[in-house]
């Protein structure tokens, strides 16, 4: 947003710069067009088909009916937990924004999806800032820095490479549980 003061802005042009994507994947009663777009016809055809191939669809889209006009059920039904989940990451992709919002993610879902999922999440959050919302330390893996909120106070702060070499700190604790994977 160029460092322009967030009170400043218009609500439309600050929401246009942001996308959540949360572990309830949030699907609408349309066509995959439709959910992807939210009904935008800006977006043409050769630009979603990227998307849905980035994120590791290409397969999954290749086996529906009739493309991008295959109709989904609002609740994504006929869809798996990760396919939903990925649905909702390419629709984050096609809003290119500058601010991406991470609530859990990642954590309803089995490990090898899970994995499909980090990697997309690798490249969404490429070039942009990221809130990464986690309870499980290793959705954590990729941040520079890293806020404990313990009902509702900040008990820590501070550089994910710091906090994890420094004993005392909490996230250090939360560490030696057995997540020592985090470091990488």
């Amino acid at each position: 947003l160029g460092g322009v003061e967030l009170t400043r802005l218009e609500p439309e042009a600050l929401r246009s710069r942001i996308s959540v994507v949360s572990q309830n994947a949030q699907l609408l009663s349309g066509t995959v067009r439709d959910s992807l777009t939210l009904f935008d016809p800006t977006h043409p055809d050769s630009t979603i088909m990227d998307v849905i191939r980035d994120v590791g669809m290409g397969a999954w889209f290749d086996g529906l009916p009739a493309g991008l006009d295959t109709r989904l059920e609002g609740d994504g039904g006929g869809l798996s937990a990760g396919q939903a989940q990925l649905l909702t990451l390419a629709r984050a992709f096609l809003a290119d924004p500058g601010l991406v919002i991470l609530d859990e993610a990642s954590s309803r879902l089995d490990s090898a999806t899970e994995a499909r999922i980090e990697h997309a999440v690798d490249r969404l959050l490429r070039g942009r800032t990221g809130i990464v919302i986690a309870h499980r330390l290793t959705t954590v893996q990729r941040v520079d820095d890293i806020l404990i909120l313990e009902d509702g106070r900040v008990e820590e702060w501070g550089s994910r490479a710091a906090l994890a070499s420094d004993p005392s700190s909490r996230f250090a604790g939360l560490l030696k549980t057995g997540l020592e994977g985090v470091l990488k």
